[in-house]
């Protein structure tokens, strides 16, 4: 399961590649996070009766955690996945994918400013070296914004950091949900924050120009990347150690960088091995455990 799951995020960043070509960011991200709510809405209705049989969890909302999904569905549907599409539309899969895989040094900052996290050794080192390496990538071809990938490069980062403030703050209110339920008012969420969006884009869009690639390629980003992956990521969750899970998860940039050079024929340049190196090299140090 967890290696499906890994599959299913490493192929996210080549349908997403794929649905850029006929469909711009600004109208497919909205249209993904309609289609993932609905989607989601879908399972967690047909799953309400064995989730109802769960005492330890609460699966009915309540409505003093309004304002908490809403926050929770800025940064971490609307803010993250619209951001995650507009940046890859402007970079590489390999500098996208290694990009997003210094969440895990984001959310240790944002932790220690909340005093939820210490900073130990290993754990700065590992910021300064995965910080390097986005700065390699990102001034890979110099510090123009309309030249080279570092305005997308930019703008996965802030995708990233949106990512990182949903999960901090979700913190305090996952516990009180089953997995299903909390995806589903999260979704929700989100998907009402960014309906006037999607309706307007939806107007503007000729549907004609398309086509089933673009399709093909945004059912995938709703269903696979959004829904059924962050499943298998929550239901691993709970049988595995975090740190644990949290080792599988290094395939993917390296996966994503591996196809994105064979299969979308991207190049693969010194600072994108050199960056990626200093990356999961320093999220490893400031992830890693002591025994």
């Amino acid at each position: 399961m967890i290696a499906l799951m890994v599959l299913m995020w490493t192929a996210n960043f080549l349908a997403a590649k794929v649905a850029l070509r006929t469909l711009d960011p600004v109208t497919l991200g909205p249209l993904r996070v309609e289609l993932a709510a609905l989607i989601m809405l879908a399972v967690y209705t047909a799953t309400s009766r064995q989730r109802a049989g769960e005492p330890r969890v609460r699966a009915a909302f309540d409505r003093g955690d309004l304002w908490r999904f809403f926050f929770l569905g800025v940064f971490g549907v609307a803010g993250n996945q619209l951001l995650f599409l507009i940046g890859l539309h402007y970079t590489t899969v390999g500098h996208s994918s290694l990009i997003i895989a210094t969440g895990p040094i984001t959310i240790l900052l944002l932790a220690r400013m909340q005093r939820l996290e210490l900073l130990t050794v290993n754990k700065l080192l590992g910021m300064v070296l995965s910080f390097s390496g986005v700065a390699l990538l990102a001034l890979e071809k110099g510090i123009s914004l309309q030249a080279g990938t570092l305005k997308g490069d930019l703008i996965t980062f802030a995708g990233s950091f949106s990512f990182a403030c949903y999960t901090v703050l979700s913190k305090r209110i996952a516990p009180k949900y089953d997995t299903i339920s909390m995806n589903a008012y999260l979704y929700l969420s989100g998907a009402i924050i960014v309906m006037p969006l999607a309706i307007w884009r939806m107007q503007r869009l000729d549907w004609a120009a398309v086509g089933w690639q673009g399709w093909l390629g945004l059912l995938y980003l709703a269903l696979f990347g959004s829904v059924c992956a962050y499943l298998i990521y929550y239901w691993a969750l709970r049988r595995l150690a975090a740190s644990r899970l949290a080792a599988f998860t290094y395939f993917q940039p390296v996966l994503a960088t591996i196809l994105g050079v064979w299969m979308l024929g991207e190049e693969m340049t010194h600072n994108l091995l050199g960056g990626g190196a200093l990356v999961l090299v320093g999220v490893y140090l400031a992830e890693r455990m002591p025994r």
